[in-house]
């Protein structure tokens, strides 16, 4: 069967990553296939995890560019290299512009903590996100997974799932029980998505 080329990027730990490739080898994205893991950071746990899957890598920092645009065209030539057809975004730390995101319609993905739009767009990252959640005092967050274009967590939401937030929480349990009970279950379900749409519309 085909099946469509994925990248996935990465910037730290890769658990969101670590959460795909789970789910691929448990047969769970069945239209795609993991084939690249694109790292903004050289040292990101992220990279071992993919070798240790046998997934091919690459490390592109924006730092060692004089420009965006030069960092954008390296990361595209990577990715024409490969042939990818889906780019998910993991953990990803690095804005992309309209002129990257314009290329890939409906072909980049995002997971964000946090349910969209609450606690959302530029500056909401990380344990930023559920600080903001606590702080503001909700009783239910969640996950997003969307497609990404030029506006931070802007693009048209796939799937979304509430986890109940508790009175003794910190970010950090926060943020694991969103990962838990959200991220990790949603990221690999819009993959496949995504995936077995790209592989009808060949």
């Amino acid at each position: 069967m085909l099946r469509a080329r994925i990248a996935v990027f990465v910037s730290g730990g890769g658990t969101n990553l670590q959460a795909l490739l789970d789910a691929e080898k448990d047969g769970k994205i069945p239209h795609g296939e993991i084939v690249l893991v694109v790292s903004g950071n050289a040292g990101a746990y992220a990279l071992e995890r993919a070798s240790n899957a046998g997934v091919e890598t690459a490390v592109v920092q924006k730092k060692d560019f004089p420009s965006q645009s030069a960092y954008e065209n390296a990361l595209i030539d990577v990715l024409t290299q490969k042939g990818i057809d889906l780019i998910i975004l993991a953990g990803f730390m690095t804005i992309l512009s309209a002129d990257f995101t314009s290329r890939y319609p409906e072909r980049i993905i995002n997971v964000h903590p946090a349910l969209i739009p609450s606690f959302c767009g530029e500056g909401y990252y990380g344990l930023r996100v559920h600080e903001a959640a606590l702080k503001y005092g909700v009783k239910v967050t969640g996950a997003t997974v969307h497609f990404v274009n030029e506006i931070p967590d802007g693009g048209r939401i796939i799937l979304q799932k509430a986890v109940e937030v508790f009175e003794d929480d910190t970010p950090q349990t926060l943020q694991k029980r969103v990962m838990c009970q959200a991220e990790w279950i949603l990221l690999p379900e819009a993959a496949e998505l995504v995936s077995e749409k790209i592989v009808r519309s060949r």
